[in-house]
């Protein structure tokens, strides 16, 4: 089955969605300047946030659609927002979350009654396991949405939080009569790996050679012809986390009978390159190789801010599919990186895209020894980078120094992680979210430790059984403790599950 993957967006599907006059999100959305302070920052003010982590995508891989609920889970860190002591989250899901992985996430909160917490705080799910948007499946159940309605105490002091912005998103936010804090479905193109490269062009950001708006084989064929390059990558306009590429090693490979074998092989639906298009570029090599990334956002005032930077951890033998991350990137080439993610945060910001957004980039190190960086793509989306930095700003009240490209609490001292998503090892298809639950209670190796912020927050529980895998994220002074307390996790994961 092919792995890859698509967004549905555009604003005539808003409209065709629910109906409505194209105005009535604009308005929603205008609202969102007024709620930016509360927003923003911990506060006093009252609010409630509706999150709905929806994959928006189509021609996923059946072998990922049990991974589903994991996926929504991995959100769940946005309860740590209750600990505003006026915010209320509403926290939606496709099917029923684990009463005591609620609790978990509850427990995590500094300084809150947890029984206030509880009330402020609806578990709502859909109950359908099957594969389609989170997002479809609400708008398919007035029910539901009146139920949604009745659980935001205002409607001027709320907004929709979601995983991906599509026009599935925007046409629930219409419902729901809330805004949405994402970008603009109609701006969805700049997030494509065609619009990406448009992007670098006009700011002047170095980029792979290659050709964009690609839309038959017979057009790759060429664009691999003319490309100068040992090696290629194919990349599907909206491919996610490594989903959607094929590495092209040699000229055999370059011909059209050959590519229907060579993206199928590499888990790609030759069908999708005419259907959403692609790109073609050259495979950046060289004696070392980095994938670090700068996750920013545009406030509704328009404002750019840089918040944070990572070296992401890649599956390089399988089209650089995403595993996970650490923080922080290496100082090596931050300033590289942050000198070109504000210039296509500024372009993007003009071109009225809102919310959070990342950069992804490949630093390369030669003969020379002197790392070069190259832009990759833009991602108009919550990534894999947004929980784990979230959960640690959220548990240590820290900020971002754009500057130093380092993280301190609100004492002042430095914090590091690494974070993964695909925490995988032989019998841990044997375990279940209790299990691991269980282990952390009695074993403080596995907890977090709010006197000395530091410590290991789990996330994808759910994904044990039908995957074999777990996510978490490790905090540390260092990045070696880092490692060290992650490494540590494994040992014990792999103790419990025995030969």
């Amino acid at each position: 089955m092919p792995r890859c993957a698509s967004l549905v967006g555009g604003r005539a599907a808003i409209v065709s969605r629910v109906g409505m006059d194209g105005d009535a999100y604009q308005q929603l959305q205008a609202k969102l300047v007024a709620l930016w302070p509360t927003i923003r920052s911990l506060s006093d003010e009252e609010q409630t946030i509706v999150v709905v982590p929806s994959i928006s995508m189509v021609d996923l891989a059946e072998d990922l659609v049990p991974l589903l609920p994991a996926y929504e889970e991995r959100y769940l860190f946005l309860l740590l927002l209750l600990r505003q002591r006026r915010a209320n989250v509403v926290y939606v899901t496709s099917q029923p979350v684990l009463p005591r992985l609620v609790d978990y996430y509850l427990s995590l909160i500094p300084d809150v009654d947890l029984a206030d917490a509880r009330r402020r705080l609806s578990m709502v799910s859909v109950g359908d396991p099957t594969f389609r948007p989170l997002s479809a499946k609400l708008l398919d159940r007035p029910e539901i949405l009146e139920r949604l309605r009745g659980l935001v105490v205002d409607v001027d002091r709320a907004h929709l939080v979601p995983f991906t912005t599509s026009s599935l998103e925007a046409a629930l936010a219409v419902e729901l009569g809330i805004p949405m804090y994402g970008a603009d479905p109609s701006l969805l193109d700049f997030g494509s790996k065609s619009g990406s490269r448009r992007v670098f062009d006009a700011v002047g950001v170095q980029h792979p050679r290659g050709f964009e708006n690609l839309r038959s084989l017979e057009e790759v064929a060429g664009a691999l012809a003319d490309l100068p390059a040992a090696e290629a990558v194919i990349k599907l306009n909206h491919g996610i986390g490594g989903l959607g590429n094929a590495i092209v090693h040699g000229a055999d490979e370059r011909h059209v009978a050959a590519l229907v074998d060579l993206l199928r092989t590499q888990g790609v639906d030759p069908a999708l390159v005419e259907k959403e298009g692609a790109i073609v570029e050259e495979r950046i090599v060289g004696d070392e190789l980095r994938s670090p990334s700068a996750q920013l956002r545009v406030t509704p005032e328009g404002d750019v801010e840089l918040l944070s930077t990572h070296d992401q951890l890649l599956d390089h033998e399988r089209a650089q599919d995403y595993i996970g991350c650490r923080f922080p990137a290496d100082p090596a080439y931050v300033d590289a990186i942050t000198d070109a993610s504000r210039r296509v945060g500024r372009h993007l910001a003009d071109a009225g895209v809102l919310g959070r957004f990342a950069i992804d980039f490949v630093a390369v190190r030669r003969a020379t020894r002197e790392w070069d960086t190259y832009a990759i793509e833009i991602n108009l989306r919550k990534g894999g980078t947004t929980h784990p930095f979230l959960t640690m700003q959220l548990l240590t009240d820290g900020s971002y120094d754009a500057g130093t490209g380092t993280f301190t609490t609100s004492a002042g001292a430095a914090r590091c992680y690494i974070a993964v998503d695909h925490l995988h090892e032989p019998g841990f298809e044997r375990l279940v979210a209790d299990d691991v639950l269980d282990l952390a209670a009695r074993d403080a190796a596995l907890q977090w430790d709010h006197a000395r912020q530091v410590g290991v927050v789990f996330h994808m529980l759910s994904a044990l059984p039908v995957a074999g895998r777990v996510g978490l994220t490790a905090i540390a002074e260092t990045s070696a403790a880092a490692d060290a307390l992650y490494e540590g996790v494994r040992d014990r994961l792999l103790a419990v599950c025995g030969p």
